[in-house]
């Protein structure tokens, strides 16, 4: 297949549908890319999977494309999450994609007791989502939360999900999970750790598992690679 560049939308995808083009993905196709009519791209929206499309009207303000045929099935990623204190800008958004990559199917930001970030921008936090399930091939873009104290994320936790609680205090131990098929989470602290009501709350919870990420102290957007990475290995879907 020709076509390489991926583009996300948010209209339903069928053969024959007719997929309207905002200004900026105008510009980004034809002004950057310089596609014109008839060049040939492939379009997913998390939720019909992927397709085929051609450049059927192509303009500086807008353009249309026209799905041709699925080329892939949606693909769902496991059902696991990611719950991780938001550090700074460039490496939370670092962190972000790197859980889309990764397989993670819902991000959730949550302000610990050590958290040292400004606000959290929701909005630009989900595009990086998007931008990352463009470049990796995904079928499935993760939804980013708004940011939660992680007190209230626990108050009306579903213990039916299983918690991976990445703890710094546990370094040089083993990162032993159960095998416990079903949801889970991964939960990465601040740069600061966790504070010792957090971590002594967590620990009390039959839920909730601490794990070393080996013998050294991670930093935070390094913790979170290392640990989905741990965590698909175990139980996800890189078997």
């Amino acid at each position: 297949m020709s076509a390489k560049i991926r583009l996300y939308v948010e209209q339903d995808l069928t053969p024959g549908q007719s997929v309207p083009l905002s200004r900026d993905q105008a510009h980004y196709l034809f002004g950057v890319m310089r596609l014109g009519v008839g060049a040939q791209m492939l379009l997913f929206n998390g939720r019909d999977g992927e397709f085929l499309a051609d450049v059927a009207e192509a303009g500086k303000r807008g353009g249309v494309l026209a799905c041709v045929e699925q080329t892939r099935p949606l693909q769902m990623p496991p059902d696991l999450w990611l719950l991780f204190a938001p550090i700074k800008k460039a490496r939370t958004d670092f962190i972000v994609e790197k859980a889309a990559e990764m397989g993670a199917a819902r991000i959730v930001p949550v302000m610990t007791e050590f958290t040292n970030a400004g606000r959290v921008q929701r909005e630009r936090l989900q595009a990086h989502a998007v931008e990352a399930a463009e470049q990796c091939g995904g079928t499935f873009v993760p939804e980013v939360a708004e940011a939660v104290k992680l007190g209230a994320v626990l108050d009306r936790w579903d213990a039916a999900r299983q918690i991976m609680f990445c703890d710094e205090a546990q370094a040089g131990t083993s990162a032993n999970l159960p095998a416990v098929q079903g949801p889970w989470a991964v939960l990465i602290g601040p740069e600061g750790g966790f504070s010792q009501n957090e971590r002594a709350r967590l620990l009390g919870l039959d839920h909730a598992h601490a794990v070393s990420l080996g013998p050294r102290i991670l930093r935070a957007d390094t913790a979170v690679v290392a640990a989905l990475t741990v965590w698909q290995q175990a139980l996800g879907d890189w078997g």
